[in-house]
């Protein structure tokens, strides 16, 4: 059954071009180098929500796991939180539409 690795966070706001740079030219391509297919993204701009949510698909909870612990996720996650901070995620039942 496929799932949904989802992730929230807020982006340094001193950081924040340096953030953009990272994201389009190295997590998203790394994300999808480890098998995650980027399915959503959400800014939130205005209330007390965490700023940025993404939702990435894994065919399995299984595969999803081992991803997350696995060396090259480390590595990209590390990179990451260099931009970012209140970093969250959990893993879902993938279904249609917005999932928090």
């Amino acid at each position: 059954m496929p799932v949904k690795v989802l992730m929230t966070w807020d982006i340094d706001a001193e950081r924040d071009q340096e953030y953009f740079e990272f994201v389009i030219g190295e997590f998203i391509p790394g994300v999808q180098r480890l098998g995650l297919q980027p399915a959503e993204a959400w800014a939130t701009l205005y209330g007390s929500y965490p700023q940025i949510q993404v939702g990435l698909l894994a065919a399995d909870a299984e595969q999803a796991h081992n991803i997350l612990k696995s060396d090259d996720w480390g590595l990209l996650q590390a990179r990451l939180f260099n931009y970012v901070k209140n970093f969250s995620y959990k893993v879902v039942p993938a279904r249609g539409g917005f999932q928090f």
